[in-house]
């Protein structure tokens, strides 16, 4: 006998037990949908904590404190930040410097009446905000800046946030002195704030500490703007980049003229250092060689998303077992149909043996029909499961808000994801579940004598 020949009488004995063949479909379809639906919520909470960790930050940015990896202080130096960029897969390694000394306001208008009061200067090499991916909404990035003389003439380039211009207040007023992004006029228009930042003269004035103090002040020129990004910080919404040695070296000229002395200035290494690795996928081996091998204490996102996701795929695990015990019991339903089909079809087998059809043929038309109620309950089930996963992540946030879903674990944008190579291990591992289910029964018809089945009634 042909394995086609076979595979049309598994196909029609099948049909003939329609009954007992969609019941047992069925089972298949129960136990899948389960143990897919199950899994897909474990991969949404893994998705969701990539969400959650996203919004916070970069992950394939390390940031590296000047406390050594046990508690020791160390030196975050420039000689350091060398090593550091020169590990394999980091982009790059650069100080967000903010200046320890450097007291004074930014000033624009007739006798400075605009002013910024809170003002915070970061110092970062030139290359760092492109290679951070910080976006410009306008201009360019700041370029290295030669070594210049700080005075009233001279002009800083800096890279300021979207909204710096609303951080101005108008010195002349008691009320009403500030302007916010999100006010509108009568008419609906947005209100522009105080100063064009861009276009308006800028002055930064160092801020007297006594009587004794020299007045120190330099031009400002913003050369670039960047767009607001709430996962890179508050920076991009009115922080102000400029030059780490031109920011170190207005700090130095504030100092001098504030009579502030601090004979470890110059040895003083930074408070934390940036990296930025090249791929997610290498975060963690340079964490690691940043923390066993240079002996620093590092934190990155990945650290959190790592541990997240050991959290999830136990919960995967867990409902992956409730979903399986479903299958379990459909496997069950497999093994007692064919069993059942074996009793009826006895005196089939036997003539079958007598006609000569090899026994290694008869068995695979058995192992055939079970497989094909595995692989049909595979699909249906997969169905049902993307139809249910649709009706999780519609429904559940409604549920969720009214207080009735508070059960389904939301950690992201969605309660369910199936993704598709989890379509494909549902369906094999059904299809798999229905071969061994039909092992025994199928090896059960091999060992039945052909006589003995002839006369069976």
């Amino acid at each position: 006998m042909k394995i086609s020949d076979l595979l049309g009488l598994s196909f029609e004995n099948l049909r003939r037990r329609k009954g007992r063949t969609i019941l047992t479909i069925i089972g298949v379809v129960v136990g899948t949908c389960s143990i897919v639906v199950m899994v897909s919520l474990g991969i949404a909470m893994n998705v969701g904590f990539d969400e959650m960790i996203a919004g916070m930050g970069d992950l394939r940015k390390i940031t590296v404190f000047n406390w050594g990896s046990k508690g020791e202080e160390t030196k975050l130096d420039d000689t350091t930040i060398k090593a550091l960029s020169e590990i394999p897969h980091v982009d790059i390694a650069t100080p967000m410097y903010r200046s320890r000394y450097l007291n004074g306001t930014i000033e624009s208008g007739k006798n400075g009446r605009y002013k910024i009061q809170d003002l915070s200067f970061i110092g970062v090499y030139p290359e760092a905000l492109e290679k951070l991916q910080y976006t410009l909404e306008s201009g360019r990035y700041f370029e290295k800046a030669a070594s210049m003389k700080i005075g009233p003439k001279t002009k800083i380039p800096v890279v300021v946030g979207q909204y710096t211009g609303y951080n101005f207040v108008d010195s002349k007023k008691k009320k009403n002195n500030t302007r916010n992004k999100d006010d509108v006029d009568a008419a609906g228009n947005p209100v522009l704030p105080f100063v064009d930042v861009v276009n308006d003269k800028l002055t930064f004035v160092g801020r007297k500490q006594n009587t004794e103090s020299k007045s120190i002040s330099v031009g400002i020129d913003v050369v670039g703007v960047l767009t607001q990004n709430n996962e890179k910080g508050y920076e991009t919404y009115g922080g102000v980049f400029m030059d780490l040695n031109t920011l170190r070296k207005l700090e130095q000229e504030y100092m001098k003229a504030n009579k502030i002395k601090d004979p470890n200035y110059k040895s003083k290494g930074y408070d934390e250092v940036i990296v930025m690795v090249d791929d997610i996928g290498n975060v963690a081996t340079v964490e690691k060689y940043i923390t066993e091998t240079m002996g620093f204490q590092a934190n990155g996102m990945n650290s959190w998303r790592e541990s997240m996701q050991k959290q999830a795929q136990s919960m995967q695990m867990v409902l992956g077992g409730l979903g399986a015990v479903s299958l379990f019991v459909a496997a069950l339903s497999i093994a007692n149909t064919m069993t059942m089909a074996i009793y009826e079809r006895t005196r089939e087998i036997g003539v079958m043996k007598v006609l000569g059809c090899e026994l290694g043929k008869i068995r695979i038309m058995f192992l055939f029909e079970a497989a094909m109620i595995g692989f049909l309950g595979g699909v249906i089930g997969i169905a049902v499961s993307y139809g249910l996963s649709f009706a999780l992540n519609y429904f559940g946030p409604m549920l969720a808000s009214s207080g009735m879903g508070n059960f389904l674990p939301q950690y992201g944008s969605r309660i369910s994801v199936i993704p598709i190579w989890l379509a494909a291990v549902g369906i094999v591992f059904s299809t798999i579940i229905g071969i061994l289910a039909g092992l025994q029964p199928a090896n059960r018809a091999v060992q039945i004598s052909a006589l003995e089945a002839i006369r069976h009634e």
